[in-house]
This record gives C-alpha cells, structure tokens and sequence, in this order.
C-alpha cells in the first residue's frame, strides 16, 4: 500500500496570521517529501477560512518549487465550478511548472454554501452531471483542437494551451461513492479516491466491493488505483484520543452546516450546526470516531491500516490538517514516518 497526505490551509481564528498558516502548511509538505509520502492532495474551495484554498492549481505550482520528488494532486477540483478550457490550461500549467508531477482530481463537490455562491445555486447532488462531461472533454483538449456542443458547454474549436508534459496525460482520479460514478470512471479508465467521513470501516469494505464488481462488468482489463482518504493523528500517550475527537466533533459540526447551508459563514468563518440538530447517528459518539478515523498508537494505526490494506486499498491518504494544533500534527506526521509507514515497504 502507497502513502500519501492530504494538507490544507487552515485558520480557525481571526487572530492568525495567514502568513504563518502558509508557513505551517508548507514546513508539512517538506516533511512528507523527506518521509516518503507518495503525492500530497491539495483541496478546491472558497470563502471558508478552514480550508483556504480557491485556487489548487496556484498551492501546487508553489509547493512543486519547493519539492523535487513528491507527486502533487488535487482532492478535488469542483466540476461545477469550472469551465472545461480553464480547467485543461490550468492542469496543463501546473503539469508543466511541476516537471510532470500532476494528479488530477475531479469531483462532484459537497458543500450546498459554495453551490449557492458558484454555482447559481445548483443542488450540490447534480454536480456530478458536471463531472461526466468536464473530464472526457478535458481530455480532448489537452488531445489538440476539439469543439463541443454539450448540455451543460458549448464552444467552438479550441485547444489547451499549454499542453500536459505527462503523456498520455496526468492520472485522473474521480472523487466516487455512488455505483453509477464507480462504473463511469471505470469504463472510462480513471482512478477512484473516496472519503468515508466519520463511517465505519465496513463503509470501506463496502466499496471495496462496489469497485470489485464495476472492474469485473464495465472494464476488466482496467487496473484502477483506489485511494481512502482519512483524517488521521498518530500519537504516542493512547489518552491523546480525548484532545483529538473533540476537534473532529468541531470539524463535523461545520461541515453539516456548509454541506446543507444551514448556518451562516461570519466573514469566512463557519458556525456550527448544533448536534441536537444533526440526524442522530452512531458515527458521531466519541469511541466511534475514534476507532473509525484513523486515530491511535503507531501500532493501533499499523492495525487499521492492515485491514485498509486487506480490502483493497492501495493507496491510503492521511488527512493531516484539520485543526489540530500545529506541534501535534507535526508530531504525528513524525509517528507515522517513523513508526507506521515501515511496515508497508
């Protein structure tokens, strides 16, 4: 099984300095070069100061003049928020600032908050009508002059400029859960990364399968690479769970109020939806999460990783940045080099 990490910019306080929280991100990114990490993901998002990020392709051209070997890829692009030229011309461009280090992720997008303010108010469930038809056209013009006459873009003809230095092109990885994307992206020949938020690792288990099944009836001789991507802290005293949920709590508590727009973003500043008011679920107790993140001892997170490994993941994402305090994640990204990752090599 192959590592790598996911790193955000994250300010959770008017009082930081974005400065320092670039620094923070990027002191993250050297560490996971020098351990081994196989790529970084950078996320797409906007008007949300905990995770900063509205333009991934700029993080990832920064990031690739600092690093020479580690793999730098989007987790995701937001379909609905781009135009197909754009999109082909930015990826292209940031293939060619990295030396061909691209990896293209596209996903439907999550947040209803940013499909209101982007998207003219989409439901965030039709994004991925936007992805079946932005990726094969990306492809076509990276491929040389391709017009299009499409239900959601039409263009006359027109090609990327600049072109991708990976040839064919960059590895496209399509953010998936439901059967209809697995099959897609399947027939199509593109990856399948996936985050299982607070779920069990049955909900792992449960992919494993619906991929299994969509190889063996769309595209059989396609090897695709599945990715799960989890937040994660290694520490060393098994007590530090307690000063990790509760952050998870907090994180969990904001991404339902962005997911269903139901509470207000104070200048870019999320507010919690109340867990008397989320749908009650066992996911969300905190010995739950703390078993099905992938939070605990280096050995406790070699064993979930065993397991992870078992049921076909080949490639398992460590969502590293999600509030917690600087020192702790360094530490843990310290752990996991040190203390986990050699007993996958």
């Amino acid at each position: 099984m192959k590592f790598s990490i996911g790193i955000n910019f994250e300010r959770r306080d008017p009082a930081e300095d974005m400065r320092a929280v670039e620094e923070n991100a990027l002191e993250f990114v050297l560490m996971a070069e020098d351990a081994g990490f196989e790529k970084i993901w950078v996320p797409e998002h906007h008007g949300i100061e905990m995770i900063a990020a509205p333009n991934p392709f700029v993080i990832i051209a920064s990031w690739a003049a600092r690093t020479k070997r580690i793999r730098l890829g989007t987790a995701t692009i937001v379909a609905p928020y781009w135009h197909p030229l754009r999109l082909a011309g930015e990826a292209a461009l940031a293939d060619l600032m990295s030396h061909g280090r691209l990896e293209l992720g596209i996903a439907r997008g999550a947040f209803q908050y940013e499909f209101d303010r982007l998207a003219g108010g989409l439901p965030q469930d039709r994004g991925g009508e936007y992805v079946r038809e932005i990726v094969p056209l990306v492809v076509k013009l990276w491929q040389g002059d391709c017009a299009h006459d499409g239900p959601l873009w039409s263009f006359p003809e027109v090609t990327s400029v600049p072109k991708p230095v990976q040839k064919p092109h960059p590895p496209i990885w399509i953010g998936a859960r439901s059967p209809e994307t697995f099959g897609w992206a399947i027939e199509n020949g593109y990856n399948i990364m996936t985050t299982p938020l607070q779920r069990p690792f049955s909900d792992i288990e449960f992919l494993a399968r619906k991929l299994a099944t969509a190889i063996a009836e769309r595209n059989p001789a396609h090897k695709p690479r599945f990715m799960a991507l989890r937040r994660g802290c290694v520490y060393e005293s098994p007590g530090d769970w307690t000063r990790v949920v509760p952050v998870v709590m907090e994180y969990a508590q904001k991404f339902q109020s962005l997911f269903h727009n139901k509470r207000g973003v104070i200048d870019g500043f999320p507010e919690r939806v109340r867990l008397e008011d989320m749908p009650p679920s066992p996911d969300l107790a905190p010995e739950a999460i703390r078993e099905n993140l992938m939070f605990g001892t280096p050995d406790e997170v070699v064993r979930k990783l065993k397991m992870y490994e078992a049921a076909g993941v080949d490639e398992f994402c460590l969502g590293a940045t999600f509030g917690l305090p600087h020192e702790m994640t360094k530490r843990s990204i310290e752990l996991f080099r040190d203390e986990v990752m050699p007993h996958f090599h």
